[in-house]
């Protein structure tokens, strides 16, 4: 088996990476700065970036209503920020920092008197409360997702822009029962817009379907944006009774939710890394070569973004890829360069019914077992069990790919394989997907 260099460090321009694997190409000189592949983010950046600038000039000309509240308010959000965590599919939350900033876009007074901050100062505050929680995690590498920090400051600035020229109109000044009632309108409508905009800034970053990505971002964004929306809202009511000890009284409980979130996400971290090392046995076995289960992970999550796949058939299919040639373990002599594209139909079916054997003893993926079970049949299917799996038909098209190229071919020997390929297509490979790794080849 010829040895290979070790995969270097994943890229970190945002593009769409699921597993962790070697780029498909050559990498291409950069153009302009100007220039991305990623232009909602761009905008979405460079406008809560100028916005958020101009909001802290202008309240710091005109002077702070208020200023040891507002330090409080910011205080509190910088914590958030420090504390942040990452949940299952790379996304970033600060549930402290996002309570406090909805809190303070709805604060109606401390007791005193109403509290008549404009929404100029609510960027400016929840602006500078992010920016200092995020100095400690750039000073040590963990540089931020700058578009869900961006997300964070815009949604605090519309729901400030909704209800603060209000509150001072209508004078809500203590809780009441119409106060209340808009608060959580504009919360929902708040979260139904940021919920689109996080969509589609997922659908650009993996480019996959919108739809998919809203479904996506809605299913995942739920439990955590009912918390936050209901504790920030409790935040700004409970002002008014206890003064700022409200504000630290309602952030406690999320803190425990934030404890619980974090480690369920660690445990699908763990799990995750764990099956990424079960992967590896087959290569420092010698029965496939270096690098060929994430090669075929990250090739195979590309082809089932651009195929629309929903992001928990994403998590299912880097699952089955990333063990599809585990069966191997069970032949005597390795397959000459670990291709199994290059073995006989029979030995093909041979080794992914044994992966699948191995993969079922864990007893918690019996689906992922049946994807790779499946792996080997042509498109068609098999017998009477019908068309196999889009993710075994994926699979199918990744695994031959990488076996025929390998990390570092040319162009012209992918362009060879892929029409490869589609001679086949129809017979042994879906069109489908075929048509999807080309459609990938050409983007990256």
């Amino acid at each position: 088996m010829t040895q290979r260099q070790t995969e270097g460090p994943r890229p970190s321009d945002g593009r769409p990476i699921g597993p962790e694997g070697g780029a498909l190409s050559h990498q291409r000189p950069r153009g302009p700065i100007w220039r991305t592949s990623r232009p909602v983010r761009a905008i979405l950046v460079a406008a809560v970036g100028a916005i958020s600038l101009a909001a802290l000039v202008w309240t710091s000309a005109i002077g702070f209503v208020e200023p040891y509240v507002a330090l409080s308010f910011c205080l509190v959000i910088a914590v958030g920020e420090l504390v942040r965590i990452t949940l299952p599919g790379h996304r970033e939350v600060a549930p402290i920092a996002s309570a406090g900033a909805v809190g303070y876009a709805f604060l109606l007074s401390l007791g005193e008197g109403p509290s008549l901050h404009s929404p100029w100062q609510v960027v400016a505050v929840v602006a500078c409360g992010v920016a200092v929680g995020e100095l400690p995690h750039i000073a040590v590498g963990r540089a931020p997702r700058v578009e869900d920090v961006a997300r964070r400051v815009l949604s605090a600035g519309l729901l400030a822009i909704g209800f603060r020229p209000l509150a001072e109109r209508l004078d809500f000044s203590g809780p009441s029962v119409t106060a209340t009632l808009l608060m959580f309108a504009l919360v929902l409508a708040v979260w139904g817009i940021d919920g689109l905009l996080a969509a589609l800034l997922r659908a650009e970053r993996l480019r996959t379907r919108l739809w998919v990505a809203v479904r996506d971002e809605m299913r995942a964004q739920f439990a955590s944006g009912v918390a936050i929306g209901s504790s920030g809202v409790l935040i700004a009511l409970s002002c008014t009774v206890t003064g700022l000890a409200g504000l630290l009284v309602f952030s406690a409980p999320l803190l425990v939710a934030q404890v619980a979130f974090r480690r369920h996400a660690e445990v699908r971290r763990t799990y995750l890394e764990t099956v990424r090392a079960l992967s590896r046995v087959t290569e420092v076995g010698g029965y496939v070569e270096n690098g060929h289960s994430r090669r075929v992970s990250r090739l195979s999550h590309l082809i089932a973004c651009e195929l629309g796949l929903a992001e928990a058939d994403l998590l299912e299919l880097e699952y089955a890829a990333l063990m599809h040639d585990i069966g191997q373990l069970s032949l005597r002599e390795p397959i000459a360069g670990g291709a199994t594209v290059l073995a006989s139909p029979r030995e093909q079916r041979r080794i992914a019914e044994l992966g699948a054997g191995i993969i079922r003893e864990t007893g918690v993926l019996d689906s992922v077992a049946e994807v790779v079970r499946r792996q080997c049949e042509p498109v068609a299917g098999d017998g009477d069990e019908g068309v196999p799996p889009l993710g075994s038909r994926i699979i199918k098209v990744a695994n031959a790919f990488d076996d025929l190229v390998g990390e570092n071919g040319d162009a012209e020997r992918r362009s060879a394989v892929l029409e490869r390929l589609r001679m086949d297509a129809g017979s042994e490979y879906d069109p489908g997907v075929v048509d999807a790794l080309a459609a990938v080849l050409e983007r990256e």
